[in-house]
């Protein structure tokens, strides 16, 4: 009994010890490099990038570079100090520290009194309202609670990863318990935060939109017209379309929508989606949409669209729309959702099956449409925005399409990890710029912006007329990946019209910056980031299709039109932009 009371109480002893150092090593103070090279990155973090960031945003961004800067700060003391080089003796340390705070204290005071400017010429550039003034005191204090939060987590790892080290190296020599201690515990805190923390998350967020998809409100009634998926007639039922495939088949314009600006005579466009549950593999269901789109007489209509939709399975309204009117109905579209999470968890979690999704659409499709007539099949042309801009480049070879091309392309905010669309850009003219770039003559590839497009206007096309739009403000084109190291080609001049001539390079922080702007951008307003307005598609469609049978002044009213209808859409608390 004296034995175990003894051993509980040494036990006990142990875990308190234990439990204060680990207490003091996560809470000690702040080392001065570490906090010198924290307060630039601050400093850095508050200056001008692609799009507007509310107090929020901002002081999770700067929080976070906070923290990344002093990590690299108090990297650099260890180097030093490996590499034995000379330190300053302790004597002076609680003088130094004072010069450090203050130093650093006037870093982040001059950081702050600027960043309302900073945060302002970018705002003013999207046409916003400057920011609010209460903005300031917000984000310092959630700064510094990320910036701390983020010191402590990091610490916390650091010392998993001694502790890996310590247990080696009661097993082998001390320098060899160094390298494997260190690559172990690396190793255990990697699989720590991928198989529990992030796969917990993952599963969570799974779950959400597994269920947000699948949800049918009350006041969402199947359509009453035969050639609408979802209808009595369809082959593809009502619950099947999901929640995104529901919202696009039953948003098409009417008949008399479109005769307001096109004139009598318009049509009521059609369009075809096979949701996730039409079927196990993308085969199937593209096979099943090429019946649906054969049942509805979408290969007689003058038009057809192939679109790739974003990783919801959420078509840009924006996108089709415009074409739609500018056939006066006379034409036909066709979807396939490949999966229900947003674009980024699924270019994450699930690369493959998009591409493959688009490429059984494609094949389906196109195979089906070479057999007709040449005189009287539909114009063929793809469409996709952000991920289904890079699915859709996939779901064709070039030398497939050589005996029998479509007709054109309209790929929009392609993201950079779009293998075709980095190639032609990085094989552009010389002296064109990254944002709209010229390739060779015009007739292939065009890149369009705001302000159209670099080629000439008139210049001929060949048999396939291929489009990119892009706005320079929309980082999910234009995350440079390697911005850490070098300055990204986005910010050379000239510039872009929707880019602040005041954004600078940092190391490593423009980089994090622009990370931030890729989900930021596609709140940013109509026109810019990764919110692509109606009248910019129509420019992009008339390149694209030729139509030259509407009055420059109806095409005005049109755009008008459909951009000061999107807008009011945005502003709905449940309208959807999934980049």
């Amino acid at each position: 009994m004296g034995n175990s009371t003894s051993a509980s109480a040494t036990l006990g002893k142990h875990g308190r010890v234990l439990a204060g150092y680990v207490r003091r090593r996560l809470f000690a103070r702040l080392g001065h490099t570490g906090l010198v090279f924290g307060a630039l990155f601050f400093f850095a973090s508050l200056t001008p990038s692609l799009t507007p960031r509310a107090a929020a945003s901002q002081a999770l961004l700067s929080g976070l570079c906070l923290a990344a800067g002093y990590g690299l700060g108090v990297l650099a003391r260890w180097l030093w100090g490996y590499l034995e080089l000379p330190v300053a003796d302790a004597a002076g340390n609680r003088r130094r520290r004072r010069i450090v705070y203050a130093c650093c204290a006037a870093i982040a005071a001059v950081a702050l009194w600027n960043s309302q400017h900073w945060e302002n010429v970018v705002r003013a550039l999207m046409h916003l309202d400057p920011a609010g003034a209460g903005r300031i005191p917000a984000l310092l204090a959630g700064a510094i609670v990320v910036a701390l939060l983020a010191i402590v987590l990091g610490r916390a790892a650091l010392l998993l990863v001694y502790a890996t080290m310590t247990l080696v190296s009661r097993r082998v020599p001390r320098r060899i318990a160094r390298v494997v201690g260190a690559l172990a515990g690396v190793l255990l805190l990697v699989g720590l935060v991928n198989g529990v923390i992030f796969s917990a998350v993952l599963e969570a967020l799974d779950a959400s939109y597994r269920q947000a998809d699948a949800l049918i409100p009350p006041e969402e009634q199947p359509p009453q017209a035969q050639d609408s998926p979802g209808s009595t007639a369809s082959l593809v039922g009502w619950s099947e379309l999901g929640r995104m495939g529901r919202r696009y088949v039953t948003a098409r314009p009417t008949a008399d929508d479109i005769a307001r600006f096109a004139g009598p005579g318009a049509k009521a466009p059609l369009r075809v989606y096979a949701g996730l549950p039409t079927g196990d593999t993308p085969e199937a269901r593209a096979r099943l949409a090429l019946e649906e789109l054969k049942r509805v007489g979408g290969f007689s209509r003058k038009a057809l669209v192939v679109i790739t939709p974003t990783g919801t399975g959420w078509v840009d309204p924006a996108g089709i729309d415009g074409l739609e009117y500018l056939y006066r109905g006379d034409v036909a579209s066709v979807a396939v959702q490949y999966s229900y999470l947003s674009s980024p968890l699924t270019l994450f979690l699930d690369p493959d099956t998009g591409g493959a999704t688009a490429r059984a659409l494609f094949r389906e499709v196109y195979g089906y449409w070479r057999t007709l007539p040449r005189a009287t099949r539909p114009k063929l042309y793809l469409h996709g925005l952000s991920l289904g801009a890079l699915n859709s480049e996939r779901s064709f070879q070039l030398f497939e399409l050589l005996e029998d091309p479509f007709d054109g392309a309209l790929w929009s905010g392609p993201p950079f990890a779009a293998t075709q669309w980095a190639t032609l850009t990085a094989a552009r003219n010389p002296g064109t710029p990254v944002w709209r770039p010229k390739f060779h003559d015009g007739s292939f590839v065009r890149f369009m912006n705001q302000d159209g497009s670099a080629t000439a206007a008139g210049t001929p096309w060949g048999p396939m007329r291929l489009v990119y739009l892009q706005y320079g403000s929309d980082a999910v084109a234009f995350f440079d990946r390697y911005g850490f190291l070098r300055s990204p080609e986005l910010l050379d001049a000239p510039r872009p019209p929707d880019v602040s001539p005041a954004m600078r390079w940092y190391p490593v922080v423009t980089m994090m910056q622009m990370a931030l702007d890729t989900s930021l951008s596609m709140s940013a307003p109509m026109g810019f980031g990764h919110v692509y307005a109606p009248s910019h598609y129509i420019a992009a469609w008339l390149e694209i299709t030729g139509i030259d049978d509407w009055s420059p002044q109806d095409v005005e009213r049109l755009k008008q039109f459909l951009d000061a209808r999107r807008a009011a859409e945005l502003k709905q608390p449940d309208e959807t932009v999934d980049g």
